[in-house]
């Protein structure tokens, strides 16, 4: 059985459908859900279904990021995870980490990579105007939002959308993709998965 350390930033949602997704014959289980800011609402949404939660604040770190990352990974290393899933943590990773989980670790961002790396996504879709927005599971390698994808899920561009009524639209594909992708990984199936919504 994989053991799966869940990063989180905020409320936790994508971290509630994987972990949720982690049982019967399931390959993972998870054994860690960490985030960067302290009172997260994921954090005790993981502590009600009995996941070990931690916290690195990375505020304690300010123009250390390699000290921020030291600490990051001495805290999941402690959980001996087999996988790392990044679900909404809003931090961008140095080599020194990245290099570190090289090869098991995954993101989910919300575009269609590789359009819109970075911030905003839901708005530059709609401002190219491009017909589909969606969501993407992608390796993480030292590119941002660059590693290779491994599922993506489609939704349309309604006429009269906004960044929030389109993002409202992707976010539970997303929790429908990165689950099934996480699965697939754990087994060592990197074969691309898409679904439309």
């Amino acid at each position: 059985m994989k053991r799966c350390a869940i990063l989180i930033s905020g409320g936790g949602s994508n971290m509630v459908a994987l972990a949720e997704s982690m049982t019967g014959d399931h390959p993972a289980r998870p054994c860690l859900v960490l985030s960067n800011v302290p009172g997260a609402g994921g954090l005790a949404k993981a502590e009600a279904m009995g996941i070990p939660t931690a916290v690195a604040d990375h505020r304690d770190y300010k123009g250390d990021r390699e000290g921020f990352e030291a600490k990051l990974i001495e805290t999941i290393d402690a959980h001996n995870p087999d996988l790392i899933a990044m679900a909404g943590f809003m931090r961008i990773l140095t080599p020194l980490f990245i290099n570190h989980y090289a090869g098991r670790m995954l993101n989910i961002h919300p575009s269609l990579l590789p359009k819109y790396k970075g911030l905003n996504t839901h708005q530059r879709a709609i401002d190219a105007g491009d017909s589909q927005a969606g969501c993407s599971v992608h390796e993480v390698t030292s590119e941002l939002d660059g590693g290779p994808i491994l599922g993506q899920a489609r939704v349309p561009i309604l006429p009269g959308d906004d960044a929030d009524t389109l993002a409202a639209r992707v976010l539970p594909m997303e929790h429908r993709l990165y689950p099934v992708v996480l699965r697939a990984f754990a087994s060592g199936d990197k074969t691309r998965i898409d679904l439309d919504g």
